[in-house]
Formats: structure tokens, C-alpha cells, sequence
């Protein structure tokens, strides 16, 4: 019912009481009241009470399986381990007072395994891979930043340097393969001769992957490169690691060391490069890596124990690590279009960097990438390695202990 004060004064209060009593509801629509003074009287409706269900926590206190404990604020020290070895530093390139061109990276030099424990002495690297000829099999978010440069690998190596800040190179020579252009020693010299002449960061060399021409391959990059410290990639025992460890040795550089994922490969590999006549200091470890999701606790496993055996004094395994982090670009969940995993534009840096952090914290010091997103990122989480931490303290003010009885 709607009463409106057109109606006129002939309806009374009492006659609107009773029509309230009958119906129950009454609508008002412009109504002036005036008083000198108006009570309302409304009455209260009981509260509503809402049963409460106690909770797992409560029921295990009344029950008496478990009892709370008010926990005092803490100082917590993180504990620190001391190890009696080292872990030797490598360094790549030479200042251009002692002949080379320029400039100088280093990395190991580690007497510890976590930041907390000790800063890193040299932040983690990065080195970018390039290929000495187009590589259409890239997944195509990463081609996008390259596909102007892939024709010409001292173009490709300068935009690598001069738009994303490569701190080193990496060279593979794939068309020295037989199976695939069968480029001769001289040409894949020839090729590096004119890299070094375009940028100026120091170089890791690879060949093709073949073992009968890989030895070939990186003894003639060698010596067009004498004294400017590169990397060999790789020397394994597959291959004749006598004709690189001498190439090293006459033409001064390093040599990566590479094995699959057995720690007792890894050493016995460096004892007997070390009887070939390579100096220890020069040698970088690769135990290989793989990718996120595709057995990475393999890798885990062996790098955290190479790590501690060399801080532990072991001294055919104190040498610095390298990561094939590139790997991780293989894994079909990083490349593969599908709307439902989401744009790979985000899944190929994001598996890339989360295997590189993986890495990382495994006690890796190299790694060779190709996602200039991903190398973006690790280099920024990587520099946080070199820095000391600040105090730690644990403020438990806020929360509680639930200790188990007996």
C-alpha cells in the first residue's frame, strides 16, 4: 500500500495505524513531517549467531596431541660451512697490455658453495651462442632477434655485443660438419680471424659436434687466436683431447671439459688431460646440462658434487663449470605453440632462466644462452652472487610453534 499526502487530512494517524496492522508494509512517498520532537521506536531483533566450527589446529590442542608455544624474537645466524679447498679461477681474454685486445673475463676463485657462506670472488657469465651460418631450426621467438644478422655470424657477434651487452661469444662452427657443409679447418680460421677483429669480448670456440673433425676444427681457430685466452669447446674422450690439450698449451688457452652427468667421468677426463700436458688452471668443466623437466636433477646431482668434492681439497675437480644452457630451448614445452601452455614468447626465457638459476645455484660459473630475455635476467640475479649480504636476522614475534608431544 502506498499512502500519499494528497489524500488529505481526513486520514487520521489512527486510521493509518490500523492499516498497517492489516497489511504489514506501508510505502511513504513525499511526506513533510514537523515536530518539536519525534521518538521512533524501533525494537531490537535477537543476533544472529553463526555456529563456529573449530578448527584442526584447536581440535589437536583439546585433544592434547598438540600444544602451542609462544616463541621468543631470535637471532639466527645461517650456518656456515668451512671447506679446506678452493676453487681455481680461469680467466679469458687478455689486457691489451700484455697483447691481447682488451678485455678480460673471469670466473671460479670460489671457497665456498653459497653466498651466505662467502661472496663469490667473480660474478656468474654469460656467454651468447652464435652459429657460423643460419640456423632456421631456432625456435622462431628467438630468430626474430637475430634473423636480420644470421646470414653474417661478425654481424650476429656485434649485435650480441653492442644491443645486449655480451660479456663473451660463443662460435659454433656447424658447416664444418661433413654431414652438412664440410668447411675446411682453414675456413673456419679464417672466420674467426675476422670475429676477433669485430667485437673485442673474449671467445669460446666450438666446432660441429663431429669427433673426427672437431680436434681439427679448434687447433686452427687456435692458432689464428694465439694468446687471446679462448675457451676450446670441448675436449672429451671421444675425440683426440691430445691434438686440443696441445693446441691449448702452444697457443694459449683454456679447454672445456666435457662429460655426461657422472662426477667420476668428470675427474678422470681432467687427470688425463692433465697428463697430456694441460695445465690445471686452464680447464673449465661442462658435466652437461639438462633442461627443466627433462632430467635436470641429473645434472643437480652431478655439478653440487663436483662442487663440494673441490672445495672438500679434491684437485682434479676444483676447476669452474659451465652450463649448455641453451638445452633448455629444446624442451618442447618451451617451444612448442600451444595456446594452452601460453605465448612462447614468455615460456622460452622462462625455461631457459629457470634452468639457468637451477645452475646457478649448483655452483656453475659459465653459461652458454641464447634467449637475449633470458641472459637479461640471469646476469641481473647472477651479480647478487658477488655481493655480500646483509645481517640476517629471523623475527618471530608474529608467528607460533606447534610442537608434537611425545
Amino acid at each position: 500500500m502506498i499512502y500519499n499526502d494528497k489524500l488529505g487530512d481526513s486520514m487520521n494517524l489512527n486510521a493509518l495505524i490500523k492499516i498497517i496492522e492489516k497489511v504489514g508494509k506501508i510505502e511513504i512517498e513525499n511526506i513533510y513531517i514537523t515536530g518539536d520532537e519525534i521518538i521512533i521506536n524501533i525494537p531490537s531483533s535477537p543476533p544472529v549467531v553463526i555456529p563456529q566450527t573449530p578448527s584442526i589446529k584447536e581440535k589437536l590442542v583439546e585433544e592434547g596431541i598438540i600444544e602451542i608455544k609462544e616463541v621468543p624474537e631470535l637471532d639466527w645466524e645461517p650456518p656456515i660451512e668451512k671447506y679446506p679447498g678452493y676453487i681455481r679461477e680461469v680467466q679469458f681474454g687478455k689486457p691489451k697490455s700484455e697483447g691481447g685486445r682488451g678485455k678480460v673475463v673471469k670466473i671460479g676463485g670460489q671457497r665456498a658453495l653459497y653466498r651466505f657462506e662467502e661472496p663469490q670472488p667473480n660474478p656468474p657469465v654469460v656467454t651468447f651462442d652464435i652459429f657460423d651460418m643460419p640456423m632456421p631450426g631456432l625456435p622462431k621467438p628467438i630468430r626474430l632477434f637475430f634473423q636480420d644478422v644470421m646470414e653474417d655470424p661478425c654481424e650476429w657477434a656485434k649485435k650480441c655485443v653492442k644491443e645486449f651487452g655480451a660479456d663473451m661469444i660463443t662460435i659454433h662452427h656447424i658447416s664444418t660438419d661433413p654431414k652438412i657443409k664440410d668447411k675446411s679447418p682453414r675456413e673456419a680460421a679464417k672466420l674467426m680471424e675476422d670475429l676477433l677483429q669485430a667485437v673485442d669480448v673474449p671467445f669460446v670456440i666450438g666446432g660441429s659436434g663431429n669427433p673426427q673433425k672437431d680436434p681439427l676444427v679448434l687447433e686452427a681457430c687456435a692458432e689464428v687466436s694465439e694468446g687471446d685466452r679462448c675457451l676450446l669447446a670441448s675436449a672429451n674422450l671421444e675425440l683426440d683431447y691430445k691434438k686440443i690439450v696441445d693446441a691449448a698449451m702452444k697457443y694459449d688457452h683454456n679447454v672445456l671439459a666435457w662429460s655426461i652427468m657422472d662426477p667420476n667421468m668428470a675427474r678422470d677426463l681432467n687427470r688425463k688431460l692433465i697428463e697430456a700436458g694441460l695445465d690445471p688452471n686452464r680447464i673449465v668443466m661442462d658435466p652437461t646440462t639438462c633442461a627443466l623437466g627433462y632430467g635436470i636433477e641429473f645434472s643437480i646431482n652431478a655439478m653440487v658434487r663436483l662442487r663440494l668434492n673441490g672445495l672438500k681439497g679434491d684437485e682434479l675437480v676444483n676447476m669452474p663449470m659451465s652450463s649448455g644452457t641453451t638445452n633448455a630451448n629444446g624442451a618442447r614445452e618451451a617451444w612448442m605453440n600451444n595456446p594452452e601452455w601460453g605465448p612462447r614468447e614468455y615460456r622460452l626465457p622462462l625455461w631457459e632462466i629457470t634452468t639457468g638459476i637451477t645452475m646457478m645455484m649448483c655452483g656453475v660459473d659459465l653459461f652458454m644462452m641464447l634467449n637475449p630475455i633470458a641472459v637479461k635476467t640471469l646476469k641481473e640475479i647472477g651479480k647478487t652472487l658477488s655481493t655480500k649480504p646483509g645481517e640476517v636476522k629471523l623475527n618471530t614475534n608474529n608467528y607460533e610453534w606447534i610442537v608434537a608431544k611425545a
